[in-house]
């Protein structure tokens, strides 16, 4: 499997760096979460709410604190309901519709959003980030729903829940189970917390969820690419493809590193390593023949996708910010999530593209006009019962529909900025709206591989079949006839045309045998299909270099 283990040691957070690789084995469970207790860290994180402290003292005047959100900003708080105003900003931000967070998704709200508060211009207490670490640490997390972000001020109306949730208002999934958050807080003896004057707006305004959504789905994606490689092989074994298509020297006069990349894993696959001077088909279809052009523009774009979020994940990205050791308070629009959703609108479109190109392998595995000698939808009944069975005819059917859907997806969210809030967020980035698109063209992908990986493994045992019986029938041509060559030249010319299946597809298929079984006689397989879906979501095989 491609998942670690759980580390022995948490993920200790004291402002610096934190790659996307950690937060995912947060999200997932696979790993605790602490707070560093050095005392510069601690130090830093204080003297911010020090300074906004003494700041109304000297001023009285500091937005967000004494003054109303957004377009109210001109309208002044008493000193008197300071108090009170970051419960009536989580509180009328309470209106989020849709579906909510998954678990995983939730602990990655909670650690991005520590891991900005962290970097100590927020003007926060220490005693909020341990609350926060307190829910990671209890498995305790806020109900969330997914709807009602445009993306700035940040993901106010999502991040309102985390809010009421450290205040003992609104639900959590309390290690699975949904319950009132005051019931969960109570039963550990633990008090509802009271946000301090800026506390509301450091933990709403920002970027927390659209960047948690996006690094789930950079990760799906990164998977995505070794896994439509590894399909690509098998369907190519499968149609009895040209395997040197992806030659070394043909790729490198068309040096895009990705593309590169995905040319040496198929050879590696399909073992062939250079291209002899006339091969036994000139040409196979784009599908197969133009796989690494299409899955290379994932690999290519991955590393930039990854400094985009890495960027967005590590920086402080509420609003105002305080440095306490100049004495400013600095207003601007870092809650803007511009660079999350510029990564997910190319990244679905991307990821679309995987499905297209896998959707298309396996019209030609099913169709006789194409699969050179495979039978009629990859059924693998015997010949009497072939006109009775229908193997995967409709499962083609279903990657189709999950395709189409997916390609209807790929719309870019950012450029549906809408002005919102009276015209003070009067361009806004939609960058939540896009990473959610993202992850549903993502779950559309994965059940296409799913589709065709099912289907590529039965072909490439057809075709060994096929090889099999081809080779006992010149087999026992050869020794009736005194002038033919032997059963094992025969063997060995097989192999040496590329028709043995390769090593590596050939313990691939195993693995799959141990959870899938081959289509005999037809079955119903959407319970295979799921299986297949979750295992894809875990990264259960290893593939390549990244296992």
């Amino acid at each position: 499997m491609t998942q670690p283990s759980a580390s022995t040691s948490p993920l200790v957070l004291d402002g610096s760096t934190v790659s996307l690789e950690d937060i995912l084995s947060v999200a997932e469970g696979r790993r605790k979460v602490a707070l560093s207790t050095a005392p510069e860290f601690c130090e830093r994180i204080t003297r911010g709410q020090v300074f906004l402290e003494r700041l109304l003292e000297e001023d009285g005047v500091v937005y967000g604190v004494t003054t109303g959100y957004g377009d109210a900003c001109t309208r002044p708080v008493s000193m008197d309901d300071i108090d009170s105003l970051p419960r009536h900003l989580y509180t009328f931000h309470g209106c989020g519709q849709g579906q909510v967070l998954a678990a995983e998704a939730a602990r990655a709200v909670i650690l991005v959003r520590l891991v900005s508060l962290c970097q100590g211009v927020s003007g926060i207490s220490m005693e909020l980030l341990e609350r926060l670490v307190w829910l990671l640490q209890e498995d305790v997390l806020p109900v969330i729903p997914e709807e009602g972000s445009v993306g700035a001020s940040g993901d106010l109306t999502p991040l309102s829940y985390l809010a009421a949730v450290l205040c003992g208002e609104r639900d959590v999934f309390d290690r699975g189970v949904r319950r009132p958050a005051a019931e969960a807080l109570a039963e550990r003896h633990m008090t509802p917390y009271r946000l301090k004057p800026k506390e509301g707006l450091a933990l709403m305004n920002g970027t927390a969820v659209m960047t948690a959504l996006g690094i789930l789905a950079f990760s799906r994606c990164s998977y995505l690419t070794l896994l439509s490689t590894r399909i690509t092989a098998l369907s190519v074994q499968a149609l009895n493809g040209n395997p040197y298509h992806f030659d070394t020297d043909l790729f490198a006069a068309k040096p895009h590193p990705g593309q590169q990349c995905v040319a040496e894993r198929l050879r590696q696959d399909l073992h062939a390593p250079s291209t002899p001077r006339n091969s036994s088909r000139l040409q196979d279809r784009y599908s197969t023949r133009c796989a690494p052009h299409v899955i290379g523009v994932v690999e290519d774009a991955l590393p930039w996708w990854r400094q985009f979020l890495t960027n967005e994940l590590n920086s402080a990205n509420d609003n105002p910010l305080i440095d306490p050791d100049v004495g400013k308070v600095m207003h601007g629009g870092h809650f803007y999530g511009g660079h999350v959703a510029f990564v997910m609108d190319s990244l679905k479109q991307a990821a679309a593209n995987l499905a297209d190109l896998l959707d298309r392998q396996l019209a030609l595995l099913v169709d006789t006009r194409y699969n050179h000698g495979l039978p009629s939808n990859l059924s693998g009944a015997s010949p009497e019962r072939l006109p009775l069975n229908h193997g995967y005819k409709a499962v083609q059917i279903g990657a189709s529909a999950w395709t189409a859907e997916a390609l209807k997806l790929t719309m870019p969210a950012s450029v549906f900025s809408r002005s919102t809030e009276c015209h003070n967020q009067d361009k806004v980035s939609m960058g939540t709206i896009a990473a959610r698109d993202a992850l549903r063209v993502l779950t559309l992908v994965e059940q296409v591989a799913a589709a065709t990986l099912h289907a590529a493994c039965q072909g490439v045992e057809l075709r060994s079949q096929l090889n099999a019986s081809h080779t006992d029938s010149v087999a026992a041509s050869a020794t009736r006839s005194a002038e033919g060559s032997t059963a094992e030249n025969v063997e060995g010319s097989v192999e040496e045309n590329g028709e043995a299946v390769p090593q590596a597809l050939g313990d691939f298929i195993d693995a799959i045998r141990q959870n899938i079984d081959p289509v005999l006689e037809d079955r119903a397989l959407d319970q295979d299909l799921t299986l297949l879906c979750s295992l894809i979501r875990k990264r259960h095989w290893s593939l390549y270099d990244a296992g």
